[in-house]
């Protein structure tokens, strides 16, 4: 929302900048130099709001979190009928407990922290990586042996009926898991392919700052925060002043 509204933003804050220096010469430079530090500081408040990638990214790890608890609930109730016996069955229930983890403390890191180092897009290509990868393992390793299980499970006799109703949620556990691996390999590649194009565009910032509130048009301190726009920015209009 900051980065689509800045040309017009930037328009505004100049008119009224000129009008506030003709007042200014009269009553002092007090009020001038106070609302060219709140022009510095608008800049950094953006940075603070999610941005449009940003938003993006946090839509992708809140459908991987539905899934990822679907499968939680799903893996239990299979593992409760076999009293947690079968590995097959306890790995989706494993993965999916790390998972959420890791996730949930990657989404809470990035809302509590400006600058969260591992929202950055070097950071959630490796743990999402990682995810992918074991994901891809358990889900073959598990599916090769649910293959004895019948597709049909209304084809059990009624008479066991909890049989029916377990091989239901094994049928169901089986797509959601590959539902799963699939959320979490689309975020990896999302995330490399968006990092590695606006790196290669000039934005070298993009490895330097939290995904959710990059922006290309940012310029990057020290700290990974942006207080200042490009050359043209107020920032350096303010040095020329003083």
């Amino acid at each position: 929302m900051c980065s689509s509204t800045k040309r017009t933003q930037h328009g505004i804050f100049i008119s009224m900048e000129t009008r506030i220096e003709q007042k200014s010469r009269a009553q002092g430079s007090n009020s001038h130099f106070t609302f060219v530090l709140l022009l510095q500081i608008f800049p950094f408040l953006c940075t603070m709001a999610f941005s449009s990638v940003g938003r993006k990214k946090m839509a992708g790890h809140a459908a991987f979190l539905l899934v990822d608890i679907i499968v939680l609930a799903l893996a239990a109730r299979v593992n409760q009928f076999q009293d947690f016996f079968y590995v097959a069955d306890i790995f989706p229930l494993a993965l999916s407990i790390i998972s959420l983890v890791f996730v949930v403390t990657l989404t809470a890191l990035d809302f509590a922290l400006v600058n969260s180092y591992t929202a950055r897009p070097q950071s959630e290509i490796g743990i999402f990586g990682v995810l992918s990868i074991f994901w891809l393992a358990f889900n073959a390793f598990s599916t090769s042996r649910w293959r004895l299980v019948p597709l049909q499970c209304d084809s059990i006799p009624s008479d066991f009926l909890d049989e029916r109703h377990w091989c239901k949620d094994l049928q169901a556990l089986k797509s959601f898991v590959w539902i799963n691996f699939l959320i979490c390999f689309g975020i990896t590649l999302f995330t490399l392919r968006y990092a590695i194009s606006q790196y290669n565009r000039g934005n070298k910032h993009v490895f330097q700052m939290p995904l959710s509130r990059y922006q290309p048009d940012l310029n990057v301190n020290n700290d990974g925060l942006s207080f200042y726009g490009g050359r043209g920015s107020e920032f350096l209009q303010f040095e020329k002043l003083t």
